[in-house]
């Protein structure tokens, strides 16, 4: 089952109680439903959670039945529809639109005065045109409409309640979508779904624990690689001096120096300095890989001029 298809069975287990809310949730399914003018409403569905949910939402918002309901063994697509002009006009006058008229959609704000209400019809959206991302791939939450001027408003009403989105328009279709994380998490919390919001929550930190562990492991390999090379250096530098026969003549400290290195040249300058007896500082030793380097350089300039004389 895909991330939308839980949280709206999260939602599905939300009861149907208060008349003003259950107007309003059904108010955003027909909005966001496959078809809702003066002459139909359809609305399609493959979760038989909320096919069980529609009957009993529309008969506390409208006190009515559907025309047509899927039977409860009913495979693939259910599909619910009413095309009675009485109940039609029951439910478009119940929204506070003119029966008569041509039913222009839009939002009656009217209708979501109290924030119950308001999160009651965010849920009908999301129930019929919402889709959500598994959040351990991406973070995304859209809604479709048909409608333009839904589109906009329920911008407007989402920016008012604090969760600014953004929207675009596709193949005909006209889509409300949140891409942050938080604003996300937000929004599944207010229309009543904690626990998809707590996954997302936990999904984002394990990305970051990821993520970080990712880094640190980039970090340390960086380290090593410098470590490598560095201790390359050092190595060269002390077979040239050797080479010339000049490490006898270097204070014991620096032949000490240049023993251990070759005895462990696998060692960071940290764990070299922890080798020596007494152990030495970091700062100490690598005064002393330095001047041994120093020196190797210098030989290096007395040979190339012997060269070109």
């Amino acid at each position: 089952m895909s991330f939308s298809f839980d949280t709206k069975n999260e939602l599905c287990r939300l009861p149907v109680q208060r008349h003003c809310c259950a107007r309003a949730e059904a108010y955003g399914i027909l909005l966001y439903c496959n078809t809702f003018h003066s002459t139909e409403v359809r609305i399609i569905t493959e979760n038989r959670n909320f096919a069980a949910r529609l009957p009993k939402l529309f008969q506390r918002a409208f006190n009515l039945r559907f025309d047509r309901q899927p039977e409860e063994d009913t495979p693939g697509k259910l599909v619910f529809q009413i095309t009675e002009r009485e109940k039609l006009d029951s439910i478009i006058n119940h929204l506070g639109y003119a029966p008569r008229q041509n039913l222009a959609l839009h939002i009656n704000f009217g209708i979501l005065e109290d924030e119950c209400c308001r999160a009651a019809f965010l849920r009908g959206i999301f129930f019929a045109g919402g889709s959500i991302t598994d959040p351990l791939k991406r973070y995304h939450l859209e809604l479709t409409t048909s409608h333009l001027q839904v589109s906009r408003e329920l911008e407007v009403l989402l920016r008012e309640s604090g969760y600014p989105p953004k929207s675009i328009s596709r193949n005909g279709s006209y889509i409300t979508y949140f891409k942050q994380s938080d604003q996300i998490e937000d929004f599944l919390t207010l229309i009543g779904a904690p626990v998809a919001a707590m996954n997302i929550m936990s999904a984002k930190l394990e990305k970051d624990l990821r993520n970080s562990v990712n880094r640190r492991l980039n970090c340390d390999s960086a380290n090593l690689d410098k470590a490598v090379f560095a201790a390359q250096e050092q190595l060269e530098a002390i077979r040239k001096l050797e080479a010339a026969e000049q490490m006898e003549l270097l204070p014991k400290k620096l032949q000490e120096t240049a023993a251990l290195r070759k005895l462990r040249p696998e060692l960071t300058l940290s764990e070299l300095a922890e080798e020596f007896d007494p152990p030495l500082t970091k700062s100490c030793l690598n005064h002393r890989l330095r001047k041994l380097m120093e020196l190797a350089a210098e030989l290096n300039i007395e040979t190339e001029k012997e060269t070109e004389t």
